[in-house]
């Protein structure tokens, strides 16, 4: 699996539906949208791009679109470890409608998802097998039931010349992050899809560049990595030495 999700979105009522019916969305009305998300931030519209390539756009970017009755933010700035400390202004914004976080990370098996009714946080869930699980907070909804019961166990291929050992949850996270996508939003990142899937290549989500106040630009955060390089000194090479041990070599290692 390599599917990585950073997503907030706001529905008045059932979210897959919704995206399943929207049309072209409002660019002034997203805007204004993404204003209030990100008061006081420097924000910079850029191109965007269809919602199956915007779920979890490159650092410093953002995808939104809003409809009357649905918004939807895909940012990696809300792939947080505790969905509950999602800052309280893009909480309260779900007053009166159902906000729905999914956030998922496949080069650690990280997975988390929230859901709020009306403000309140009904459920959130966050576990990848380095941390164990980090929040579980309400009941487990409907579609996590067969993960929890034991019945879509883990199945890990180990690398060749390595023994199996056990996977360190009773489930993988990545599996269960599908399902949660689909089940809350209406469609997959990785997997078969389903006839009443969500069509995520027809919705259209514009980009933005966000900026923190006063944080630096890409120029700025170019040249300091570039400072960063040159203090670090020339590279160092290493080979492995007949009893296991790294040996300093005075250049390259050809393969």
């Amino acid at each position: 699996m390599g599917a990585k999700t950073g997503l907030l979105v706001y529905a008045d009522g059932d979210i897959p539906e919704a995206l399943r019916q929207v049309g072209e969305a409002s660019a002034e009305r997203t805007a204004a949208m993404m204003r209030r998300f990100y008061p006081g931030w420097e924000i910079e519209e850029t191109e965007g791009r269809v919602l199956d390539g915007g779920v979890c756009p490159p650092e410093g970017t953002a995808y939104a679109a809003s409809w009357p009755g649905l918004e939807i933010v895909g940012d990696q700035r809300v792939m947080i470890d505790l969905p509950s400390q999602l800052p309280a202004h893009l909480i309260a914004a779900s007053a009166g409608r159902r906000l729905v976080l999914h956030a998922m990370h496949s080069v650690v098996d990280w997975l988390a998802f929230a859901v709020w009714e009306d403000r309140r946080l009904v459920r959130s869930l966050s576990l990848s097998p380095d941390s164990g699980i980090l929040e579980n907070i309400g009941e487990p909804l409907p579609f996590e039931a067969p993960y929890w019961a034991g019945e879509r166990p883990a199945d890990i291929v180990p690398w060749p010349g390595e023994e199996e050992e056990p996977y360190a949850l009773p489930f993988h996270p990545l599996e269960l992050g599908e399902d949660a996508l689909r089940a809350l939003c209406g469609f997959v990142r990785e997997g078969r899809p389903e006839p009443d899937d969500v069509d995520v290549d027809s919705i259209e989500l514009f980009g933005f560049h966000i900026q923190t106040p006063h944080g630096p630009d890409s120029a700025e955060r170019e040249a300091a990595l570039k400072r960063a390089m040159e203090a670090m000194g020339p590279p160092r090479f290493y080979t492995m030495g007949p009893d296991g041990q790294l040996i300093e070599s005075v250049g390259p290692v050809s393969p």
